[in-house]
């Protein structure tokens, strides 16, 4: 599958695709300041998918550099990075946002979130997925403090910043711009909004 060009996910909304092995995918931060979670399924198998926790052993580490791959829960590669034009933060840590996490920041009634916009994405092209898995957090921004603690920060972005990932399998690859609006990972204005992605 080829995108003539760039496919809109939008603001506080998922998408998804379906990659060959060998594949490229350019994650576009369109306006600077908004965190994408992405998550990479086996087209062959749902259950074997992107996990950040073997990713980070497989890396021995918590953020991918440029011609590092991102690895399932079979530790096999599912995602290469090949490009990065951002600062090359991107969070491997943290849970995607649910109905839980909305709650407990004192949110009443719905509010838009990533495990949400996950199963809707996946659901436009007749899949389910067997879980959430921890997304891969392309632009955000989740410094460790020297006493372990966390601090949530703006993406260090610009406008246009991207990605291009090598798909390693055939898959389905899957976007949330993060609906985040009370913490300020999406920026200080704590306004999230579209961004784009491309298939090469």
């Amino acid at each position: 599958m080829t995108t003539s060009s760039p496919v809109t996910i939008p603001a506080r909304r998922g998408m998804a695709a379906f990659l060959a092995s060998g594949d490229r995918c350019k994650v576009i931060n369109t306006y600077g300041q908004q965190v994408v979670d992405t998550w990479a399924f086996s087209r062959a198998d749902l259950t074997e998918f992107m996990s950040m926790e073997h990713t980070r052993t497989w890396l021995s580490g918590i953020m991918a550099k440029v011609g590092d791959s991102m690895v399932t829960n079979h530790r096999r590669p599912i995602l290469t990075l090949l490009e990065d034009t951002s600062s090359g933060i991107h969070d491997t840590l943290l849970a995607a946002c649910d109905r839980y996490r909305y709650e407990l920041l004192g949110c009443q009634g719905h509010h838009d979130n990533c495990t949400d916009n996950l199963q809707a994405a996946m659901k436009e092209l007749g899949l389910t997925p067997p879980e959430t898995p921890s997304p891969w957090n392309l632009f955000m921004n989740i410094p460790v403090r020297p006493d372990g603690s966390l601090s949530f920060e703006p993406p260090a972005c610009r406008p246009g910043d991207y990605v291009v990932l090598r798909a390693e399998m055939d898959c389905v690859i899957a976007f949330s711009a993060c609906p985040q609006d009370v913490v300020p990972i999406n920026g200080v204005a704590c306004n999230p909004t579209e961004a784009h992605f491309q298939i090469l």
